[in-house]
């Protein structure tokens, strides 16, 4: 069986586990435990400091991206195609091609709604696998983002949103700080599933920046828990390091050539 479908299957039964990996350390370890590993536009903010996401490039993705592969045995693997690398639908595929055939992933992810439907529509039409993704959109939306689907309005059109990507073919759709009622109506009525972040525990699975949740960065969103404080066990070794070196213990006999 395919890795797709073994994740459509989990619809209704149990949830995906989804976390973001940017190299073959982290991702060896999510590998054991999560069914998705998104390779994350999020890169942007958490390796280099960019302020956005649109700063990312498809070399920075499709690095990370090979670089990820090497650490995954069983996990379905995401690629997210970065801001302008699917302005049109013939460099939308051109470009998934590209990703596809460098980092030998699975599937990639195209942020956005009835704005895109074309180009994802011609991705899967030419056998692109394609994960979609709606709610907040870090690659196109500015200011202070603020979740979406609370207002009748607002909600009609995400959810008319979600309709149309599983007719022209995502496998699964994100769902970014999408009101819970919102969320909730959205799982029930597709066939696919979602994955949430910031969406509530209706949806089918739950996706994390790993590095957040580590609390290796020092970032604060409504929905980010902290599972654990890995900075406290870096800083534990680099001080240990530290005081053997001053106290000429490391590196003793037993280290040395």
């Amino acid at each position: 069986m395919n890795k797709i479908k073994k994740i459509n299957l989990k619809k209704n039964k149990s949830k995906i586990i989804c976390l973001t990996a940017y190299s073959k350390n982290i991702a060896s370890i999510l590998d054991k435990y999560v069914d998705i590993i998104l390779v994350g536009d999020s890169v942007g903010s958490v390796l280099y400091n960019h302020s956005t996401t649109k700063k990312v490039s498809l070399t920075n993705m499709i690095e990370h991206g090979k670089s990820v592969k090497a650490g995954i045995k069983k996990s379905l693997m995401v690629v997210d195609m970065p801001f302008n690398s699917y302005k049109n639908k013939i460099e939308a595929l051109k470009n998934a091609k590209k990703i596809i055939k460098n980092t030998k992933c699975d599937a990639v992810k195209i942020e956005g709604g009835l704005s895109v439907k074309n180009i994802i529509h011609h991705l899967v039409k030419n056998k692109v696998k394609v994960m979609g993704h709606i709610g907040i959109l870090p690659q196109t939306d500015s200011g202070r983002f603020k979740s979406k689907g609370k207002l009748p309005r607002e909600r009609n059109r995400l959810i008319k949103e979600a309709l149309e990507l599983e007719k022209i073919g995502v496998f699964a759709i994100v769902l970014e700080c999408v009101h819970s009622k919102t969320a909730k109506i959205i799982t029930q009525n597709l066939k696919i599933p979602t994955i949430g972040i910031g969406s509530s525990l209706f949806c089918d699975g739950q996706i994390l920046v790993t590095d957040d949740l580590i609390g290796l960065n020092n970032v604060k969103f409504k929905f980010l828990k902290r599972f654990i404080n890995i900075r406290k066990y870096i800083l534990e070794g680099i001080k240990k390091f530290k005081k053997e070196v001053e106290n000429k213990k490391y590196p003793s006999k037993k280290f040395s050539y």
